[in-house]
């Protein structure tokens, strides 16, 4: 069966693959995980060759867990809420069965055979390792040949590429993601996905620390698997180190309805296409209809206050990772100046044009609009937001002789908040505007991952999709 080159998509009527739902038939014996992953692996055998979600499988592996997850669900005594579930990893975590190249010709055979701290949670819940997903190079902007499920001209985002269309193709339920600007967030809006951005430090990271704005996050084809995954990490790894963790039940949080929550523009707003907000406009009046209070930044002075903070958040996420990644890249390009791309390089000239007070007072902004953000506490139970400026852009590939596009993943310019604020956020899939998927986020405060996931199941099941043109 040859892959359609393009499919449309309507949030009304797409059905992703979940399998919170596939544990009862795999009780009752009339499913197996085994059964699962054949499905799973023949929809990538189907789909992959366009989609190019994958840079490495392991299928043999794969099946070898799944046929143990299978006998422990058939004797009822199942490792987790997951067991037997495929789930990709993001190539920037080390799995001890696969290589990590990173996305990056420097590190081409990269195979430290041992499993990130996320990685090794998951075996231990009994989820079946399938693959390792795309990634843009080192996590940056360079990006994979990963296309978009729903339209292969455009992209999936990055720099979570693989992990985002994975889901969104229905080759795996869930997949691992990280972001440090907006690399779980957006590329999940881009493929129609859900996905759980989770506050600072609230999954281990492992051996990925060296950045302040770096998380963990899942995408998941239905609410209920992407918390469960989660938590299922978060109660066996842990948070970072000096952290906390993630907290909140070991089932996907009750849908809870809010009475008031913030919309916020952000610096994206100006940039916005028509269709994009209108569909955002209309999604916003289905939350008022159904009797929730929206709160704009003229309707309050601390959400203009809050508005003005981010104003400039994308120019502050950027000077703070280029700080804390120069010493580690410059490194890199040193040892092997020909495996790294030239966008990278362009990154790194401009982290290393940066001084210790340059980096200071960005970490001082940060931490300005951090206070702004737990000003407005008691003004509402969580903000809403576009999830991306518009649906995925168009990418051809870099053009000889040409500028190289400094962001040919998208923008993340509705992420880098979320990232800045150390504050949880969910994407739902509820718009479409020219048949591709739009998504909407609801952001949280800190340490209220449950809450904010709960908010957003509310908004799923009792609001109908805006669909534009």
């Amino acid at each position: 069966m040859s892959p359609s080159p393009s499919r449309s998509y309507d949030p009304r009527t797409f059905k992703a693959l979940t399998f919170h739902d596939a544990v009862n038939r795999f009780r009752e014996g009339t499913d197996s995980p085994r059964a699962y992953l054949e499905r799973c692996i023949e929809m990538i055998k189907e789909r992959e060759p366009i989609v190019k979600a994958f840079v490495a499988l392991n299928e043999s592996g794969a099946r070898a867990a799944s046929d143990e997850s299978t006998v422990r669900w058939k004797a009822g005594r199942p490792l987790s809420a997951i067991d037997g579930m495929p789930i990709g990893i993001k190539d920037l975590l080390e799995t001890k069965d696969m290589p990590t190249q990173m996305g990056c010709e420097a590190f081409r055979g990269n195979f430290p055979k041992r499993d990130n701290a996320a990685v090794w949670a998951l075996r231990e819940a009994g989820a079946v390792i399938l693959g390792k997903t795309a990634t843009a190079e080192l996590g940056g902007s360079h990006p994979p040949a990963t296309t978009n499920p729903f339209d292969p001209a455009r992209t999936a985002g990055g720099s979570s590429s693989g992990s985002a269309a994975a889901v969104g193709a229905r080759m795996i339920p869930a997949a691992i993601g990280t972001q440090v600007g907006g690399s779980i967030i957006r590329p999940a809006a881009f493929c129609g996905n859900f996905a759980l951005k989770p506050t600072q430090g609230g999954i281990n990271r492992g051996e990925r620390q060296a950045t302040s704005m770096s998380t963990h996050g899942v995408h998941a084809g239905s609410i209920e698997d992407m918390w469960q995954v989660t938590i299922e990490i978060a109660e066996r790894a842990g948070g970072d180190r000096g952290c906390l963790g993630l907290f909140g039940p070991r089932q996907s949080p009750a849908a809870q309805k809010p009475e008031r929550l913030i919309v916020l523009e952000t610096a994206g707003w100006e940039q916005l296409d028509a269709r994009s907000k209108s569909a955002f406009e209309t999604l916003l009046n289905s939350i008022q209809g159904a009797g929730i209070q929206l709160l704009r930044r003229a309707d309050n002075p601390l959400v203009e206050k809050l508005e003005q903070a981010i104003a400039d958040a994308a120019s502050i996420c950027n000077a703070i990772t280029g700080w804390e990644n120069r010493w580690y890249q410059r490194n890199l390009v040193n040892e092997r100046p020909d495996g790294i791309s030239e966008r990278a390089k362009n990154a790194l000239a401009k982290a290393e044009a940066m001084t210790v007070g340059d980096y200071r007072t960005a970490l001082i902004d940060r931490e300005a609009a951090q206070a702004c953000y737990s000003a407005v506490v008691p003004l509402a139970d969580a903000v809403i937001m576009l999830s991306s400026p518009g649906p995925a852009p168009l990418w051809a590939g870099d053009q000889p002789g040409k500028p190289l596009l400094s962001r040919p993943t998208g923008d993340p310019v509705f992420n880098f908040p979320s990232s800045m604020l150390f504050a949880p956020s969910v994407t739902v899939p509820l718009m479409a505007v020219q048949d591709m998927p739009l998504g909407a986020q609801v952001m949280g405060q800190p340490q209220e991952d449950a809450r904010t996931t709960a908010m957003a199941r509310w908004l799923v099941e009792n609001l109908a999709p805006s669909v534009g043109g």
